[in-house]
């Protein structure tokens, strides 16, 4: 109160029970500068706004909606008399664009601030910019248990409030789990012991709602004194408020709750909890368009609110199911929204604001830019946003609807062809989770949501007739097996045709692999037309779509629709195909054989082709390996020199260039000659080197016997020539080439043809071993001629005549 009156700002740290939610805003009412204004309280949930607002008002003795009121998507009670307005912070961010000045209202309090949800930073900026530019009279307190307050206090220049709280203590015990147990199982070991041990209700955390009904199915047979409850967002509010409700006489209620019950609430009966340490958090990818749900440790912040929510009735027990040396490497806080989320509404909310570049409001984090850049993109692909980033008159419209925006043009669009009604069922079963049940199929969701008559289906049918209207819609009846025409118009992107093989298994137009549970019938449609998706590049999980005939594509997507001719390499064929396409994106809806005929672009297929497949697939000619030999030779010998490059990784990089322009009519790989690989091979080579080239590495030697033996190039050991000895009788200098820089390295054979010996210094040889050489060849071969001194024998390719 007295920090409220020195300054329009102020931070509030105290624990879980301190009485924050419920008795702060009901102490401000007496404040002097509230006047007649009203108090502005912020929840990050319809549960905890809901639950916040019913505590305040039972402590008056009134019923929500005196002075104490309620405002949130699915309905309001608001009075004449209403003074404390408990909203969630999406709402919150609408009041204040409609209104800058909040007129009427004395003073803002973001309630559980440390959660940092996307509407809880950009209503803190919006708060904090009115009260600079508009209102220096606006109080605005920020609020948690578990609050990065320094940061917060810098941001707001603001002083911090810290209250001990009275709380009562909570005992914590460790019970590891193994990395590799499931963690209902693990969770469902924790209940059975705790049930066994302690007194009293137990609230265990887990991370979404697959692990919670697999943990029922678990704790099946407890017996009817435990009540077995679930509690998540997917509820309508009469099961939420079962969940947190006190359990029935002579009984103990088990929760089972998603992170929904961290803050804000008090469950009573609760003397236990028992936390997973896990929790799930959206990450939008903006490189796919997507937002994916990731199982993380839960931070630090996090499970401390866990453990509070035990002691806040009486003294409590907290069982965690890690290693207690884990705890102090979790993250200090939850990694805030505003760095993980798609930020589409939230840019369009910034320039209805005026504002088109995030940098100049005050944000604890500013978001980050390929995120911004995707959202931008996005809306102007929408028209909501001119190409300065402004709102257009459309971008306001979409606004008005309180949808994310893709939505809300998928609205406005179809309600301006007479789909409007079945455009907003499908909207409210995308925002509202839980309703008309979890099936991935659109249709059956929207059919079962037509049966459900319970208090939150018919708000949400006056939700979504508001949302109507204010597309310009006409209400009418809603025919489900349209949903997928709707969808496919408003994301075209997201059409997907099954992939054979594999039951469940989509291709999107954009060029991602998605899939659905091959038990479910949708699995086994040809097309679906996708509205929400989850999981990575490589093949995301398809959360909820609609099934398309062929008739239902060409009408939502035919002007999308592309016919297209390719001519490309069959690598099977080893040939060139021409093909035509009917293509939506990275779909191929249909394709035909085309016949080809010869010219520069079948060449450059062919080539690239057979490139592809390798370049020994070629009909290399022996001149043409040769000639490759030889000038890699000459490459090493004379590197300062410009020997062109023929290795395979060379002519692979070059092969529209040296291979295309000789390939004439051919269109396969057996079309294609040895002589025209060996005149394409031969252009490579530069007339002004071609006679260096016979000189410095001659294809042949002549031997002093007069035989033309070819040089193997390719040897290991360098160019070598296998030569009969005799034939080198009288030569007393070794052969070279490359201007006589290079030995040659001399495989000298017998008359056989058989190894003797490898020299690559034949007058050394003569002198040295030629004489043991000589005296085994003698005997072996006596026909032939065996000198002592080779050197000075004259050469022959003969044996010695018979008789001499």
């Amino acid at each position: 109160m007295e920090a409220l009156a020195r300054a329009n700002a102020a931070t509030l740290v105290a624990p879980p029970g301190a009485g924050k939610t419920t008795r702060v805003p009901l102490a401000l009412l007496d404040a002097p500068w509230r006047g007649d204004s009203k108090i502005l309280v912020l929840e990050p949930r319809r549960l905890a706004a809901r639950a916040a607002a019913a505590r305040m008002a039972e402590t008056l003795g009134e019923r929500v909606g005196e002075t104490v009121g309620l405002r949130v998507r699915l309905g309001s009670k608001i009075g004449p008399k209403t003074r404390i307005e408990v909203v969630t912070e999406g709402v919150f961010a609408r009041l204040v664009i409609a209104d800058p000045e909040l007129s009427g209202v004395a003073a803002v309090l973001f309630d559980e601030f440390h959660e940092r949800s996307l509407d809880a930073d950009l209503g803190l900026a919006l708060a904090r910019d009115a009260q600079t530019g508009l209102r220096e009279d606006l109080r605005i307190l920020v609020m948690s248990a578990t609050l990065d307050d320094a940061r917060v206090a810098r941001l707001l220049g603001a002083e911090i409030i810290e209250s001990a709280g009275r709380a009562f203590p909570v005992v914590t015990r460790y019970l590891p789990r193994d990395p590799r147990e499931r963690i209902e199982d693990a969770a469902a070991l924790a209940i059975r012991r705790a049930l066994g041990k302690e007194r009293g209700g137990l609230l265990v955390f887990l991370p979404g709602r697959a692990e919670i009904r697999r943990t029922a199915e678990r704790l099946e047979g407890l017996g009817a004194e435990i009540e077995i409850v679930e509690l998540h967002g997917g509820l309508d509010p009469r099961a939420q408020d079962r969940a947190i409700a006190p359990a029935a006489s002579g009984s103990r209620k088990v929760v089972l709750a998603t992170s929904i019950a961290e803050t804000s609430i008090t469950i009573e009966g609760v003397r236990v909890v028992i936390d997973c340490g896990l929790s799930r958090e959206p990450r939008h990818e903006p490189a796919l368009g997507i937002t994916r749900l990731e199982t993380v440790r839960a931070s630090r912040a996090a499970v401390d609110q866990r453990r509070g929510r035990a002691g806040r009735t009486e003294p409590g027990i907290c069982y965690r199911l890690w290693e207690e040396a884990a705890t102090a490497s979790l993250d200090p806080f939850a990694r805030p929204e505003i760095l993980s989320s798609d930020l589409g509404g939230f840019l369009l909310d910034l320039a209805a604001w005026g504002v088109s570049d995030p940098t100049t409001l005050a944000f604890l984090d500013q978001p980050p830019a390929a995120a911004l850049s995707e959202a931008r993109s996005t809306l102007q692909g929408l028209a909501a946003l001119d190409p300065e980033g402004r709102i257009t008159e459309r971008g306001r419209r979409l606004r008005d609807i309180a949808l994310p925006p893709r939505l809300a043009a998928m609205l406005v669009d179809s309600a301006a062809i007479g789909d409007g009604p079945l455009a907003a069922s499908i909207a409210l079963v995308a925002v509202e989770r839980g309703l008309g049940g979890d099936s991935p199929d659109i249709g059956e969701r929207l059919e079962r949501l037509a049966r459900e008559r319970g208090p939150r289906a018919e708000d949400a049918r006056r939700l979504a007739a508001g949302w109507l209207a204010a597309a310009g819609g006409a209400p009418g009846p809603a025919d489900p097996s349209r949903a997928g025409v709707v969808v496919a118009r408003a994301f075209p992107d997201r059409i997907a045709k099954a992939r054979g093989g594999r039951a469940g298994a989509f291709l999107l137009a954009n060029g991602r692999g998605a899939s659905l549970d091959p038990t479910t019938s949708l699995s086994r449609a040809p097309f679906v037309a996708v509205l929400d998706m989850t999981g990575v590049a490589q093949e995301g999980r398809i959360l909820l779509a609609a099934a398309l005939s062929d008739a239902e594509l060409d009408e939502a997507a035919g002007g999308r629709i592309e016919q297209r001719t390719e001519i490309g390499f069959d690598a099977e064929a080893a040939a060139v195909r021409g093909r035509s396409f009917r293509k939506l994106g990275a779909i191929t809806l249909g394709q035909r054989q085309l016949p080809v005929a010869a010219g520069p672009e079948t060449a450059e297929a062919l080539a690239a082709g057979v490139a592809a497949l390798g370049l020994e697939r070629l009909p290399w000619s022996r001149s043409a390996i040769a000639l490759r030999t030889r000038i890699e030779f000459l490459r090493r010998a004379e590197p300062d020199e410009s020997w062109p490059d023929l290795s395979d990784e060379a002519l692979r990089r070059s092969v529209s260039e040296w291979l295309a322009p000789f390939l004439g009519e051919a269109t396969a790989l057996r079309e294609i000659s040895e002589d025209q690989v060996s005149a394409t091979l031969d252009s490579l080579v530069p007339h002004a080197l071609r006679r260096r080239l016979d000189v410095e590495a001659p294809t042949h030697f002549e031997t002093p016997a007069g035989s033309r033996l070819p040089i193997d190039y390719a040897a290991a050991e360098g160019p070598a020539l296998d030569v009969r000895v005799q034939e080198l009788f009288g030569l007393s200098r070794h052969p070279a080439i490359a201007g006589g820089r290079f030995p040659l390295t001399l495989r000298l054979l017998s008359p056989a043809h058989r190894p003797i010996q490898v020299t690559r210094d034949l007058p050394g040889f003569w002198r040295g071993s030629w004489k043991d050489v000589r005296a085994e060849m003698r005997g072996r071969y006596p026909r032939h001629p065996w000198p002592e001194d080779p050197a000075a024998a004259p050469p022959t390719a003969r044996a010695k005549p018979r008789g001499t």
